[in-house]
C-alpha cells in the first residue's frame, strides 16, 4: 500500500475511524508531517484539532536515526536500544536535548500563540502522525495526552513497522495502522510525495480546522464546559447551544457511565447538527458515585435533574428555549420520576433503554410527551417498557429499533436513536412549553 501524499493518507485513515464519529474526539497532529495527516482525520470525524508537540532526539552523526523524544509537561522517552547500539554519551544526549527543547517552546508559541492547548481530559484523543518509525515520538505524544487525562488514547498512522504494537507498549489503548509491512524502512518509502511539511503549513492546517469546527458549532454558539449547581453540590457538565437553537436536551447518563458516555455524545452531536442544544453533566459527584447505592436511586438522580434544569434555565446561553430531557438507563427513570413533579415543565422525555418501571406510580402523573427507544433484541427491557407504557396516561409513543440489543452497538441502530430522539425533540420543542 503507498499514499499520494499525506492529504490521501489522512483521508483513508478517516476512513478507517469513522467508528468515533459523533464521539468526544480531540485529534492530536505530530507536527510538522502528522499534522496534515490529523487534519484530514478530523474533518472526517467533525472533531477539534490540536497539535500534540514531540520533538524526536535524533542520533548526532544521524538525525534521522531517533534515539528518543521529548514532549510538552516535561515527557521524556529514550531508547535504550538505539542508545546502545549507536554509543551516544550521556553529553551528547543532554546536548541534543537541550536544543530540540527549545525548538519545542517556539512552535508552541508558533502554532497555538496565545491560545490554549484543546482540553483532552475526559475525552478519547486520537494522536495521528504520517508514521512510525522507531515509535519514540508516538509514545511521547500518548503520553502527554494521558497525563492530561484523556479518557482513551488511540494512536492512528498511515504506515508503521510489523512490530509497532510491539515497539509502543501499552502506551496507547488503541493501535491502528493502515499498513504494516515486513518490508519497513522508512516512513518516506510509502509515500509518493514526501516533501517536508513546514511551519507555515502547520499553523494554516491548524487555522484552516478551527475556522471549520467553529461553523460546524456556529460562529455565534455556546460549547463549553460548566458546573452545575444541583443543591450542596457541584457537578461538571458541558454546555453546547448552537446558534439560533430551538431548545436544549438534558441528558441524564444510565449507571456506570458520565457526561463522557460515546453513546448519548453520538445522540448529542445529531441533536446539534439539528438546531437543538444540549447539557450533558454528571448526576454524581466523584466520592457520591463509589457508593453504588447512590448509582440507583432514582429518586437522588431524579433530583439533581430537577437542580440541573432549574440551574440551566438561568443561563443566559438558554433563555427562553424550551428544555427537554434524553435519559439512558437509569437515568430514564430518573427523567419519569423528575417529570412527575409539578413544576418540572419538560417539554419532552426520551427513553433509550430505559427503566422507566424504576419510575413505578409516578409514571401516571407525567404529562411530558414521552418517547421510549428500546432495541428489539433486548426483550427483558421491552417487556418492562411495554408494561411501563400501559401507565403512562400523556401522549406517548413506543419505538422499537430491530436488532439493537440493550447498547445499541450493533451497527446503524444508534444512529436510529438519534434519528428518534431528533424528531420527537423538534416536534415538541415550541415556545409554548418554555
Amino acid at each position: 500500500m503507498h499514499f499520494r501524499n499525506r492529504l490521501e493518507a489522512g483521508r483513508r485513515l478517516g476512513e478507517r475511524l469513522e467508528y468515533l464519529r459523533g464521539q468526544d474526539v480531540v485529534v492530536l497532529g505530530l507536527p510538522r508531517g502528522g499534522v496534515p495527516v490529523a487534519a484530514e482525520v478530523a474533518e472526517a470525524l467533525g472533531a477539534p484539532l490540536d497539535v500534540c508537540l514531540v520533538r524526536k532526539l535524533g542520533v548526532p552523526y544521524q538525525p534521522e536515526l531517533g534515539m528518543g523524544a521529548i514532549g510538552e509537561d516535561g515527557v521524556r522517552v529514550i531508547n535504550q536500544e538505539v542508545l546502545r547500539g549507536t554509543g551516544v554519551s550521556d553529553a551528547d544526549l543532554a546536548g541534543v536535548e537541550e536544543r530540540e527543547l527549545r525548538v519545542l517552546h517556539d512552535r508552541a508559541a508558533r502554532y497555538r500563540g496565545a491560545a490554549p492547548a484543546v482540553s483532552v481530559a475526559g475525552r478519547t484523543a486520537v494522536v495521528v502522525d504520517d508514521g512510525v518509525a522507531t515509535g519514540s515520538t508516538a509514545r511521547a505524544a500518548c503520553r502527554i495526552a494521558r497525563a492530561r487525562g484523556a479518557a482513551r488514547i488511540v494512536l492512528a498512522v498511515p504506515v508503521a513497522p510489523r512490530d509497532f504494537t510491539r515497539r509502543l507498549g501499552d502506551d496507547a489503548d488503541e493501535l491502528i495502522s493502515l499498513h504494516t509491512p515486513w518490508d519497513f524502512a522508512a516512513v518516506g518509502q510509502f509515500y509518493a510525495d514526501f516533501a517536508q511539511v513546514d511551519d507555515d503549513e502547520v499553523t494554516a492546517c491548524l487555522r484552516r480546522a478551527a475556522s471549520r469546527h467553529r461553523h460546524t458549532v456556529g460562529a455565534g454558539s455556546t460549547d463549553r464546559e460548566v458546573t452545575v449547581t444541583a443543591g450542596a453540590v457541584r457537578l461538571c457538565g458541558r454546555l453546547t447551544v448552537p446558534e439560533g437553537a430551538t431548545g436544549v436536551v438534558v441528558f441524564a447518563h444510565g449507571s456506570g457511565s458520565s457526561r463522557h458516555s460515546p453513546r448519548n455524545r453520538f445522540v448529542a452531536e445529531g441533536l446539534h447538527r439539528a438546531g437543538l442544544g444540549t447539557l450533558l453533566f454528571d448526576l454524581l459527584t466523584d466520592a457520591e458515585e463509589a457508593d453504588r447505592g447512590n448509582v440507583f436511586d432514582i429518586a437522588l438522580l431524579a433530583g439533581r435533574l430537577l437542580d440541573a434544569t432549574r440551574w440551566l434555565r438561568e443561563e443566559p446561553d438558554v433563555e427562553g428555549l424550551a428544555v427537554g430531557w434524553f435519559g439512558a438507563s437509569t437515568g430514564a427513570a430518573a427523567a419519569l420520576w423528575a417529570a412527575a413533579d409539578p413544576g418540572a415543565r419538560p417539554a419532552a422525555v426520551v427513553s433509550r433503554g430505559g427503566r422507566p418501571d424504576l419510575a413505578g406510580p409516578r409514571l401516571a402523573a407525567v404529562t411530558a410527551p414521552t418517547l421510549l427507544v428500546v432495541g428489539g433484541a433486548d426483550p427483558l427491557v421491552l417487556d418492562l417498557n411495554r408494561e411501563a407504557q400501559a401507565h403512562l396516561r400523556c401522549e406517548n409513543r413506543l419505538a422499537v429499533v430491530p436488532g439493537a440489543t440493550h447498547l445499541f452497538e450493533e451497527h446503524g441502530t444508534l444512529e436510529q436513536v438519534t434519528e428518534l430522539a431528533r424528531d420527537w425533540f423538534t416536534d415538541h420543542m415550541a415556545p409554548a412549553h418554555v
